[in-house]
């Protein structure tokens, strides 16, 4: 059914998609597919990486360890640049997964707070044409 699984990252806050990243581990090794962990950065230095470079390097260090700890049998990573991901983080994603031709994108979500107007899942899933599923943290 699916044959190419994306799974959006903030490699800042890893911690906290691990149902998520099991999520995607569970689909990938059930129908055979491959995944790809994309992350966004910025040119300049962050909290993750000092430049695009380092932060692709952690990027796919992080793929290899998901591959190895979660049993996915092909995985890659995508690392992506922009400029200012707060404005377009979304549309970013859903080039990447046309770029990749994933044919699903899992991502963690937060739960909602009550004021907030927006969530990345929604918008992605409204902006490209892919399955997307969005993975709850209940904590």
């Amino acid at each position: 059914m699916f044959r190419h699984i994306m799974v959006p990252v903030d490699l800042g806050h890893a911690d906290r998609l691990d149902r998520a990243l099991g999520v995607a581990a569970d689909l990938a090794r059930h129908y055979g597919a491959r995944v790809t962990y994309v992350g966004v950065t910025v040119p300049q230095p962050s909290t993750v990486a000092h430049n695009p470079e380092e932060f692709a390097e952690k990027l796919a260090r992080f793929a290899a360890a998901e591959t190895e700890v979660r049993g996915v049998v092909d995985a890659g990573s995508h690392p992506i640049v922009s400029h200012d991901p707060t404005i377009d983080l979304d549309g970013r994603l859903a080039s990447a997964a046309d770029e990749l031709g994933a044919d699903l994108i899992v991502m963690g979500s937060h739960i909602p707070r009550r004021f907030e107007l927006r969530s990345h899942g929604g918008h992605l899933a409204a902006l490209s044409h892919h399955s997307v599923m969005l993975v709850r943290d209940p904590a």
